[in-house]
Formats: C-alpha cells, structure tokens, sequence
C-alpha cells in the first residue's frame, strides 16, 4: 500500500500549522509501524504541479491533513488544488468532465481516471464539536463532510476517487488541554487501524 499525504497546515497571521505537523506526524508514524510506504508534501512549500500528480497517480490512498479557515481550506491549498488537479486533466486524473456533446445534460463529474484509488481527509478546527450536532448551534446540525467539505468531496469523486471516512478535531483554540490532545491522538491512530488496514486487507 502506497499512502500520500498533503499536510495542508499553513504559516499565516496567528497560525502556524502546528497541529496539523502533529496530526501529519502521527499518520507517519503510525505509517512507518505498519510497514506502509508513503510521501508527503506540504503546502507551505514551493510544488512542481506535474511532480504532485505523479504523487497521486503513485498512491493507492491519499490523506488530506487540513485547517478549516473561514468555513474553506486555506488559501495556500486551494492554489495548491487549483494547479496540480488543472495539470492532471488528461495526465492520469481526469480525462473531461465526462460529458459528450451529443447529449451535454448528463454525465457530468464521469470523466475521472483514478478508479480504485481512495481517499481520506481530516479537518481541524477552532469550533466545537457541539457547534455541529446541539439543536440553534451555529452550523444547523450538518455534519462537516454534507457541509463545509461538499464540495471538498465532490473534487475527489470527480477524478474518480472514493471516501474513506475521515477524522475531524474541534475546540483547538479555546479549549485545546493535553489531555484533550492526548485523547484526540489515541482516537485518530484507532481510527487509522480501522480504516487504512482495513484498505490493506482488501486490496
């Protein structure tokens, strides 16, 4: 199993991508005791567009570690997105958006080339998890994945990918103890166990 991780944790104003360095470590980690290979790359980083697509292409899983700033991915991903999936059309990604002209009504989103291949994400967040879930809470009981990551979800599908379901950490600014960071660390590599080595046993 070929694993890729894009750690999304961007430098900017009073965020320095410190927990998603951790998260992404974890998944190293974790990667490393399994006997997985994997890659990485980080958003704050200078990218080669067409170097990233051959990460894709090179993975069978790959793992989205991002911030949720202002109900979006930063800006930093969203450039990274925008020009490594623009230079995977027709290499390796996607071949169209799966239409014909013959009949442009349907079919749209079908024209993807990675089948077979999944995908995982985690989100990190300033808001709670109750933000989420309590009836007159800000986020109207909608999960994370049929909300804000719609369309995050959508990107994938498009190029042919499927879900793997993902992890998401909440309450990082105001309430972010130890021990809750601890607990968070325990429950993601569970939940790695359960969903990456179960992609293994399938494969």
């Amino acid at each position: 199993m070929k694993v890729f991780i894009i750690n999304a944790g961007q430098v900017f104003a009073h965020s320095g991508g410190k927990f998603n360095d951790t998260v992404a470590d974890w998944t190293m980690r974790f990667l490393d005791r399994k006997g997985f290979e994997y890659r990485i790359s980080n958003t704050n980083n200078d990218f080669e567009a067409m170097t990233e697509v051959e990460n894709f292409k090179w993975a069978n899983i790959v793992i989205y570690h991002t911030p949720i700033w202002w109900f979006q991915v930063p800006n930093r991903f969203k450039k990274y997105i925008d020009e490594v999936f623009t230079a995977g059309h027709q290499n390796g990604m996607y071949a169209s958006d799966g239409r014909s002209r013959k009949n442009p009504a349907i079919n749209y989103g079908t024209g993807g080339l990675m089948q077979g291949k999944k995908y995982m994400v985690t989100t990190t967040w300033n808001a709670p998890d109750t933000a989420f879930t309590l009836p007159g809470e800000f986020f109207d009981q909608q999960s994370v994945d049929d909300g804000v990551l719609f369309g995050f979800h959508k990107m994938n599908q498009f190029v042919g990918m499927d879900n793997i379901d993902g992890f998401h950490f909440h309450d990082l600014e105001k309430n972010a103890t130890q021990e809750r960071i601890e607990n968070y660390q325990q429950d993601y590599l569970q939940h790695l166990e359960k969903v990456i080595i179960l992609e293994k046993q399938l494969s």
